[in-house]
């Protein structure tokens, strides 16, 4: 297949959305939900005879109708109690917004999994009369049988799964958790993809096909600095932390959020800035200059290692960490595209901030009150920067679910402004 021409995709509710969040997310391409429902027998309700779509036109299976022994009247009767639950979940996730216009565009239909296929072939088929230009149906499984429906009705011009038993007993059994999915987590994952459109693909040349995850030492004559790096396949960006005071390479927090980011498509340096001798001297931890110094060193070596050498660089720091990011992007400008600060102390970098150009997140904990003073000073003096509070998170965001509202809150601003940079040098 070539790429995609302006590809969108649509997600079948509700089971098929974490699915397709995932697709949307590597494609770089905008999720939406398409709504249709399965018309069920009236003696069997599982047992799928058509599904009725969006606008309230109805798909049909006539062999299975004719099974099932179903008259035009009740089918109809059965495709306006569906409808009622089409226009419910419309209303619920997309707050009655219509579809974009399909004209021109590629819909790849994305569900969890094809049993008897009644709503993905109504899907396909709404879809085509609505203009999309090339439909693809992309699931996880599907029966050998109904994929070679799918390829021989019509019904779509591409079909992609992955497994195709030759039975089938239900989707679930191709899942280690397959609990039902719920509307809330619909709608989360409907606004999380909201800043996938800016992910671009990389070309072939920039990026590594497999994952890269090796301990390394950043060298500079007498100084030598252990590190972790992390390169997931076709990164959007590449993340530098600096971490805080009496912490290093292996802080678990820090790890956490490089985790989250790797999840959204970022590659992450971890590493020590201080070298053990270093490391006792307590003054050292607050030497802004020095650190910002190692994290300069770090950047230029990435810079020379062939994964580093086109993808845009941010920086994450954590407490002292965060003011020698600071202090490093404001010697390179526009170098660094973006910085994210947790439980900064950006007033140790007072001096530099007024040079800093790239976009810059502080984020502080609720509870951390001397901290928030300290970095409402600080947004001050910084040209282009935000502040977001996480209620009830003291300063190293111990308490259950703070340390992933950091990780989302920094996801998003990487996304955002790392995958900028990128759309704007591959263009």
């Amino acid at each position: 297949m070539a790429p995609p021409k302006h590809p969108i995709i649509l997600a079948l509710p509700r089971g098929g959305v974490p699915v397709g969040y995932q697709v949307a997310k590597i494609m770089g391409a905008p999720l939406d939900v398409l709504v249709v429902r399965k018309i069920g027998a009236p003696f069997n309700p599982e047992f799928g005879i058509g599904a009725v779509s969006e606008d309230g036109s109805y798909w049909i299976d006539s062999d299975s109708a004719r099974l099932s022994g179903v008259t035009a009247s009740e089918i109809k009767r059965l495709a306006n109690v569906e409808f009622a639950e089409v226009t419910r979940r419309i209303k619920q996730y997309r707050r009655e917004r219509p579809l974009p216009d399909l004209h021109g565009k590629t819909a790849i239909v994305v569900d969890d999994g094809i049993a008897t296929g009644v709503t993905a072939q109504a899907a396909c088929h709404y879809l085509k009369a609505s203009g999309a230009e090339y439909v693809v149906l992309a699931v996880p499984v599907c029966s050998a049988q109904m994929a070679d429906v799918f390829r021989n009705s019509g019904a779509v011009d591409e079909l992609i799964c992955l497994e195709e038993p030759k039975t089938l007993h239900s989707v679930g059994q191709f899942y280690q958790d397959f609990e039902q999915v719920s509307d809330e987590e619909v709608i989360s994952l409907l606004n999380q993809a909201k800043h996938f459109t800016n992910v671009v693909p990389l070309r072939k040349n920039q990026s590594e096909s497999m994952t890269i995850s090796k301990e390394v030492t950043i060298k500079e004559g007498e100084i030598s600095l252990p590190g972790l790096i992390h390169i997931p396949p076709a990164p959007q960006g590449l993340v530098l932390f600096a971490h805080g005071s009496g912490s290093s390479r292996l802080s678990p927090r820090n790890q956490q959020v490089a985790d989250a980011l790797a999840e959204a498509g970022f590659g992450t340096l971890l590493f020590d800035l201080l070298t053990e001798e270093e490391s006792r001297d307590r003054s050292n931890v607050f030497d802004i200059p020095l650190l910002a110094g190692r994290l300069l060193l770090a950047t230029t070596w990435l810079r020379n290692q062939k994964y580093g050498k086109y993808l845009p660089l941010g920086y994450f720091g954590a407490s002292t960490g965060a003011a020698a990011a600071l202090w490093a992007a404001a010697e390179l400008k526009q170098e660094i595209a973006a910085v994210v600060s947790r439980g900064g102390r950006p007033d140790l970098a007072i001096p530099k901030l007024h040079s800093v150009t790239a976009p810059t997140l502080l984020i502080v904990g609720g509870n951390d009150e001397p901290v928030i003073e300290m970095n409402e000073e600080a947004l001050k003096h910084l040209s282009n920067a935000s502040l977001i509070i996480i209620p009830g998170a003291t300063h190293l965001f111990e308490e259950p679910g703070t340390l992933e509202q950091v990780s989302h809150e920094a996801s998003i601003w990487f996304l955002k402004h790392l995958v900028e940079r990128l759309r704007r040098e591959i263009a």
